[in-house]
């Protein structure tokens, strides 16, 4: 494996705006983000999220009013109406961090932080009925900040933090509810890294961990349990088309739209990040399209149909938020020219 070059961090700092590329850089940079009808529900940030259809659902988080303002209600975003609804709350602890993905036509959520302990509980959630049920619990060590996806059938989640930085993943089997553990991801250890599910493969990227922020990359066959290590997402080859990537993060957002992902917003080194990058899976390399528009933030959800890709909620510093903002991936900006 080839070295690579790691940023560092101060846990005491607060982030502070990060701009990657100047106003009239971004002028010549493809993508318009658009905003949405407003979050109904309280701002707040280190929500669990997942997509079903055309419908987003985002459960929990904090909202940094007091040590005890973890929520536990459940809203669902319709991409087609524009428009929130509230559905049945999550019967478990309030908390947040947890990580959640979706499986077929349910939603399952696990794990996360309620002010004292790390959980390894898990949760089904069915829309059509409306409801939550209480799965097996996940097998690894409790923890929040993992990272999870959905592919091929099954639900996966592993990496993330327990008091000690973890690297382990684990399987579950909604037929059998049952959890088996698989290939741990390789390189380092992590905690808010971000993960996106392509033609059944799934990719995990960006994460920090002991203070440093990791530029590896790596995607997942279920089908052969592998683990396949990509280009880093930082400067680290003698070759050009990395000159430019500033991509290195935590907490970051992450959609899929036309089999490429997008990835936008997160911190390094204690600064917000609103700059976005387009993922192309068939030559693993990474382009820099028009900033994300809403202000600079970090721990917010999203939500992507496969063809339409959404980033809500978030924070920076101690500010929460509750807007909501679409990327038109075609499209250039008005305001810019």
């Amino acid at each position: 494996m080839k070295h690579q070059k790691l940023l560092t961090f101060s846990l005491a700092l607060l982030p502070v705006l990060f701009t990657a590329c100047s106003d009239d850089d971004d002028e010549d940079l493809i993508g318009h983000w658009v905003r949405m009808s407003d979050f109904d529900g309280l701002a707040r940030a280190e929500s669990a999220y997942f997509t079903i259809g055309n419908k987003g659902y985002l459960a929990c988080g904090y909202d940094g009013s007091s040590s005890d303002a973890r929520m536990s209600d459940l809203w669902e975003y319709d991409m087609t109406t524009g428009s929130w609804t509230q559905k049945a709350s999550f019967p478990g602890t309030a908390r947040n961090s947890a990580t959640a993905f979706a499986i077929d036509d349910k939603g399952y959520m696990g794990t996360g932080y309620d002010g004292i302990n790390y959980l390894n509980d898990f949760w089904e959630y069915d829309p059509s009925a409306n409801t939550w049920t209480q799965k097996a619990d996940f097998p690894g060590t409790s923890r929040s900040d993992a990272v999870s996806f959905g592919v091929s059938g099954k639900g996966y989640i592993g990496a993330g933090y327990s008091g000690n930085w973890e690297k382990d993943f684990y399987c579950f089997n909604p037929s059998s509810n049952t959890w088996t553990q698989i290939t741990s991801i390789g390189g380092s250890k992590r905690r808010g890294a971000s993960s996106f599910v392509i033609d059944d493969i799934a990719y995990v990227c960006c994460g920090e961990n002991n203070g440093e922020y990791i530029d590896d990359f790596w995607k997942y066959d279920p089908t052969a349990d592998t683990w396949t290590q990509l280009r880093d997402i930082s400067d680290t080859s003698d070759e050009s088309y990395d000159d430019d990537y500033s991509i290195v993060r935590r907490y970051a957002s992450i959609f899929v739209i036309d089999g490429c992902a997008y990835l936008t917003c997160g911190d390094t080194n204690g600064s917000v990040r609103s700059d976005t990058w387009k993922y192309y899976p068939s030559t693993d390399v990474w382009e820099e399209v028009h900033g994300f528009k809403g202000t600079a933030r970090y721990c917010a959800a999203a939500f992507s149909n496969g063809s339409r890709g959404f980033v809500t909620t978030g924070r920076s510093s101690n500010t929460r938020f509750d807007d909501i903002w679409e990327l038109l991936p075609y499209e250039y900006d008005p305001d810019d020219e």
